[in-house]
């Protein structure tokens, strides 16, 4: 009786290219940016509820400027870490953002606002929360000061959203200190525009404390400020 061997036949090797889901594709990025929005917001108005005089504006700047380079570097990769409606157009006009996401973006980053100011408030004193105005833009007390807030908010988002696109977007100049590099632009906009407009730049920044302390003065002044400087952005890079 002969000996049979039977040996396996090689295997071809197949490499599967699995498409991202509708959760990857959509749902995860929006609930990136809803929590890392939430995360940074919750810090920034912190960082200005319980700000003690002898810091000045530092306090805040600093706060703001690494809690936003701490999110983008660690949920950056899911959504592009945009956290700011006037940089998640400029990126989109030039090309880096589904029109798809769009709106759920701004959508997802408001809606994070709101759960970082509510979350500031719950852990601030009643004196220092009131005192604050619940970290609320409240530097324009007047119409005098009207056009200086609107030409400081351009000026510094164009400068926060033209080092976004081309340090973190644009693939020839795009840079791996772009978490950092974004962090410490929101920082010197602080430290540079806060006396003129409070240095928003960023529209759920100023929504989610305006809805959650109800303090509505001069409050279109961050909306038509950061989005005006997302559009100048987007003419110049493109």
């Amino acid at each position: 009786m002969s000996t049979v061997s039977i040996a396996e036949p090689d295997k071809e090797k197949v490499s599967f290219h699995l498409k991202p889901n509708w959760y990857e594709k959509y749902a995860q990025p929006c609930i990136a940016e809803l929590l890392g929005s939430a995360l940074f917001i919750f810090v920034g108005c912190s960082s200005v509820i319980e700000n003690v005089e002898s810091t000045g504006r530092l306090q805040p700047a600093l706060a703001h400027g690494l809690a936003l380079a701490i999110v983008i570097a660690v949920l950056g990769e899911i959504s592009g870490g945009h956290f700011n409606p006037a940089v998640s157009l400029s990126v989109y006009l030039i090309g880096g953002l589904n029109i798809i996401l769009l709106l759920p973006y701004m959508v997802a980053q408001c809606c994070g606002g709101l759960l970082g100011a509510g979350l500031a408030m719950a852990i601030s004193t009643p004196v220092s929360y009131d005192n604050a105005t619940g970290g609320a833009f409240n530097v324009v007390k007047s119409n005098e000061q009207i056009y200086a807030a609107i030409i400081a908010e351009i000026v510094m988002t164009l400068f926060l959203t033209m080092v976004v696109c081309m340090g973190a977007v644009n693939g020839k100049s795009r840079s791996p200190l772009a978490p950092l590099c974004i962090g410490l632009t929101v920082a010197a906009d602080i430290l540079a525009g806060g006396a003129a407009s409070g240095a928003c730049m960023n529209p759920a920044r100023a929504f989610g404390p305006a809805v959650v302390a109800n303090y509505w003065d001069y409050h279109w002044i961050y909306w038509v400020g950061p989005m005006a400087g997302a559009l100048f952005t987007a003419f110049f890079i493109r």
